[in-house]
């Protein structure tokens, strides 16, 4: 009896020691911090949805687009970030934790999960500049106590970081699926350079309804404007002051073994401190990454747009050399298009044919401006203008885009979608109004003159019908993980089927209702119909067949 005492009290104390362990070796603290300024003012509330802190500001413009100034050192700016958007900043991160609650129902799961990425983040701070670091933390004084059960505030939105990492170097998640272009000189209506691009990082529509056009002024470095959110300082789209785009699109990846520098930390260090490409590589090939990236450069003093390809191994440039560049999500420079994971995307993925699509927009018009980059960034046909289904992956509008934005670097202009996704209008911004010291806030801060007008789809039957086919083929998923599958009739199918009869998603749906429902005809003329259309990835494709297969042994 007392052997099994001790082997028990041997037991105990090395899983207490383990876990004392787990949470030391998991623990980020805070960074330090110099304060020069006083922290025991309160946001001024102007007016409805206008906020000041000192010299920044915060609003909401009539196309429901919020506008943000911040200025300062590092701790400052993510002072004044997080003292503006506290409620901006807890709502958005409600969203982003329902998204993934709804991506990963499990909560022993979860639990997991949540200390998986404990580990694997563990040494995420040692990666991230200081200054970074400081106005995190600055953002963090701020954030909501509702999700303490997650971690920490700060070590949490530290974390939140590394999401769009994560998402895309996760197999199978399909979150991450961007298109970027340029034209100038001979392709451009004014010579100028024009760079186009649509950010389709999905985690729910609810992410993507506070999305923020703001613009820094740094203690150091170059003045900058972002499109972004609540409690972010990364940037996945920007331009600064030297007329210098930054764009950032996924490339196949393999599964990291450890967190290194976000890339959206690494875009943003490259608009604070890049003049031109030269600086912008510097930058980009000396930081450790943990996801493959592809940088879109469009610099005014270069007068030309390149992509600069990082591996987990090697950095790259992919130069064109043309008055027109397409990005997407595979690598095309010599020294990387020919690796086994950029051969997998071409096979698997979406990302050749939506290069080809572009290219073919492109054509339709000998020379561009901001207002037909706007028509190509909005197009859902595939190629040789077939309709592939609202929402299909292989279009360059797929219905998710977070924001889309369209740059005029030798102006400092951009056009910036107002949602949903890029059918709202786009907002021009002009970067030397914007940071001239008499701006009026309280009137608009973008060029009303400039506005492109809203898509015509947004006003359609279609738009209707995709928003009712998007929740009902929520539900239909619902009813199928809790097999109540009596609550699905012929008639409800019929008419999901009618909501978007041209994407072979649908088709998909409604044969997995069937199969499980043991009406097995009905089930394999639908995979059938399915296999027809055009399917997005190569895996999706084999799916369904394996699904046909199953039903021809039963």
């Amino acid at each position: 009896m007392k052997k099994i005492s001790k082997i028990l009290l041997i037991f105990l104390l090395s899983i207490i020691v383990l876990v004392v362990a787990f949470k030391r070796a998991t623990r980020i603290s805070p960074p330090q911090v110099v304060n020069n300024f006083e922290l025991n003012e309160q946001k001024i509330e102007v007016s409805n949805n206008l906020y000041t802190f000192q010299d920044s500001w915060l609003k909401k413009n009539k196309y429901g687009l919020w506008e943000m100034y911040a200025s300062g050192a590092p701790f400052e700016l993510g002072y004044k970030h997080g003292i503006l958007t506290d409620s901006l900043s807890a709502y958005q991160e409600l969203q982003f934790v329902n998204s993934i609650k709804e991506m990963i129902p499990s909560e022993s799961y979860l639990k997991f999960l949540k200390h998986f990425l404990g580990w694997f983040n563990r040494k995420l701070d040692k990666y991230i500049l200081p200054e970074y670091q400081q106005e995190i933390y600055g953002i963090s004084q701020f954030t909501t106590s509702e999700f303490d059960f997650i971690g920490d505030k700060y070590p949490r939105i530290l974390n939140y970081h590394a999401a769009h990492d994560i998402g895309h170097a996760l197999e199978n998640m399909n979150l991450v699926e961007c298109t970027a272009f340029m034209t100038k000189e001979a392709r451009s209506e004014d010579g100028k350079m024009l760079i186009g691009r649509n950010m389709d990082f999905s985690v729910g529509d609810g992410f993507a309804e506070n999305k923020i056009v703001a613009f820094y002024k740094p203690e150091k470095g170059n003045k900058f404007a972002f499109i972004t959110w609540a409690g972010f300082v990364g940037s996945v789209s920007g331009m600064n002051d030297k007329g210098l785009v930054v764009t950032i699109n996924a490339a196949n990846s393999s599964i990291p073994m450890s967190a290194k520098t976000p890339v959206s930390i690494l875009a943003r260090e490259v608009l604070q401190y890049a003049s031109n490409i030269e600086d912008a590589y510097e930058i980009i090939k000396n930081r450790d990454v943990f996801v493959a990236e592809l940088f879109l450069i469009g610099s005014v003093s270069d007068n030309k747009t390149v992509i600069i390809e990082k591996s987990l191994e090697k950095s790259a440039v992919y130069d064109a050399e043309s008055d027109t560049l397409i990005v997407t999500n595979h690598y095309q420079s010599e020294e990387l298009k020919s690796t086994e994971l950029n051969k997998e995307s071409f096979v698997d993925g979406s990302s050749p044919y939506r290069m080809s699509r572009v290219a073919q927009l492109l054509q339709k018009n000998e020379k561009h401006s901001p207002t037909t980059f706007a028509e190509i960034l909005r197009d859902q046909l595939g190629l040789d203008d077939k309709n592939i289904g609202m929402g299909n992956e292989k279009a360059v509008n797929q219905l998710i885009a977070h924001h889309s934005v369209i740059f005029k670097p030798e102006e400092l202009k951009m056009w910036v979608s107002a949602g949903p996704f890029q059918l709202g209008k786009y907002l021009c911004y002009d970067l030397n109004l914007v940071f001239n010291d008499s701006l009026d806030i309280n009137s608009n801060i973008f060029i009303e003159s400039e506005t492109i007008d809203e898509d015509e789809f947004l006003f359609s039957d279609d738009y209707s019908n995709f928003i009712e086919f998007k929740k009902e083929t929520e539900r239909l998923k619902n009813i199928l993980k809790s097999d109540n599958l009596e609550q699905i009739t012929d008639i409800d199918l019929d008419r999901y089927i009618s909501l978007n009869p041209n994407f072979f998603y649908t088709y998909y749906i409604v044969g997995e209702c069937y199969r499980l429902k043991g009406e097995l005809n009905k089930a394999d003329e639908n995979f059938e119909k399915a296999l027809t259309l055009e399917i997005a990835r190569n895996s999706e494709k084999e799916l369904i067949e394996s699904k046909k297969n199953l039903l021809k042994k039963k």
